[in-house]
């Protein structure tokens, strides 16, 4: 594991830019990561990433991994996108750490645009600027990005 690839070590946070998966995030994700984290820490919630940015070649490495553990593509296409369709790839979307977290995204997320996508990735968030969350996708299968 690298952290140049976009691979994080445990206790990361949304605040620690020296490494490429929160340096690489899009600039507004991030600010309203931190924006969130910053109220959220006066009540004792830590935003933790387990994953944020990720090169194309450590998501192609994530999606064989994940083609092994599910057993088929369409499987693993449930929970890891190609290099080409990955929103964090191209750094618009974070994967958080710990329950606290995202219980408190889902109570005020959509008030900082930051809003989970996939009903079966609860860690999974992207900002929306409208700042009213859409429905939810069951996963990635049915979000029509994953098919363009």
């Amino acid at each position: 594991m690298t952290c140049a690839d976009g691979a994080l070590p445990e206790g990361v946070t949304v605040f620690d830019d020296g490494y490429p998966g929160v340096r690489n995030l899009d600039p507004d994700l991030l600010h309203a990561l931190r924006e969130a984290a910053t109220d959220a820490a006066q009540e004792g919630v830590t935003f933790y990433v387990n994953s944020g940015w990720r090169s194309p070649e450590r998501q192609n490495r994530l999606l064989r991994d994940a083609v092994r553990t599910y057993g088929s593509k369409e499987e693993a296409a449930r929970w890891v996108a190609t290099a080409k369709r990955s929103r964090h790839v191209v750094g618009d979307a974070v994967d958080l750490g710990g329950t606290d977290t995202t219980a408190w995204l889902s109570q005020h997320g959509a008030r900082y645009g930051l809003c989970q996508i996939y009903r079966n990735e609860p860690w999974h968030y992207e900002l929306r600027a409208e700042n009213a969350c859409p429905a939810m996708y069951d996963d990635p299968t049915q979000d029509p990005r994953m098919h363009q």
